[in-house]
């Protein structure tokens, strides 16, 4: 796994020397951290104020314990390494958002998985993850078609459901809440399991079936 310095990060080129290993990284990989951070500016300030504090998330890990969220200096240094030009002030925005957001990705994949079995084992568990955000999914491409606007990012995370492994994808939106009156963003999620099982397939007709017909 990733360092206990950074949050699992692709490091296309140039990569620095492995660190040891960190057995809490963190549940989301940020080769896409600048998808966020475009939503955010604000004026430069020293890194050397950022927090090394990590929030330990709800979200078990496959191998032991729960994944762990990356502190405002990983995630300021992993963007930096990335040259996505971060700005200090705002990983007190983000970190708290990214957070929260991906807390909510995984109360939508527990909404999918409840009474599928996963209670058996003691819970379904976060096996691994990874950002997608220039592939865009087939229902986000016909939505763009459609005249929606396009996610700004994606993830596949595969969990383990007492041995069987299912993929689910996820594609984040952003917009404006109108109730607001400040104009903050506001993010929604679209989370269903992948079509690359018949037990996926299953799942995803179950769910339109009760949405539809219920």
């Amino acid at each position: 796994m990733p360092s206990s310095s950074a949050c699992p990060v692709d490091h296309v080129t140039h990569p620095p020397p492995p660190p040891p290993p960190d057995n809490n990284p963190c549940p989301v990989d940020h080769s896409s951290r600048s998808s966020w951070s475009r939503f955010f500016s604000s004026s430069t300030a020293p890194a050397a104020s950022l927090s090394t504090a990590r929030e330990v998330s709800s979200i078990p890990n496959a191998s032991d314990g729960n994944w762990v969220y990356p502190s405002e200096a990983q995630f300021f240094a992993a963007m930096a390494r990335k040259n996505h030009n971060p700005h200090a002030t705002d990983m007190k925005t983000i970190v708290p958002i990214h957070n929260a957001v991906n807390e909510r990705a995984w109360a939508e994949i527990l909404n999918w998985e409840a009474g599928r079995g996963g209670e058996t084992c003691g819970g379904v568990r976060l096996v691994n993850f990874k950002g997608k955000p220039s592939e865009k999914s087939p229902r986000a491409r016909w939505k763009t078609l459609l005249g929606y606007s396009a996610p700004f990012d994606r993830h596949d995370w595969v969990v383990d459901r007492c041995g069987t492994r299912m993929r689910y994808v996820i594609d984040f939106y952003t917009g404006h809440n109108s109730n607001a009156h400040d104009g903050n963003v506001s993010f929604f999620l679209d989370v269903r399991p992948a079509l690359d099982s018949w037990e996926g397939a299953k799942m995803r007709m179950e769910h339109f079936w009760r949405k539809w017909f219920p």
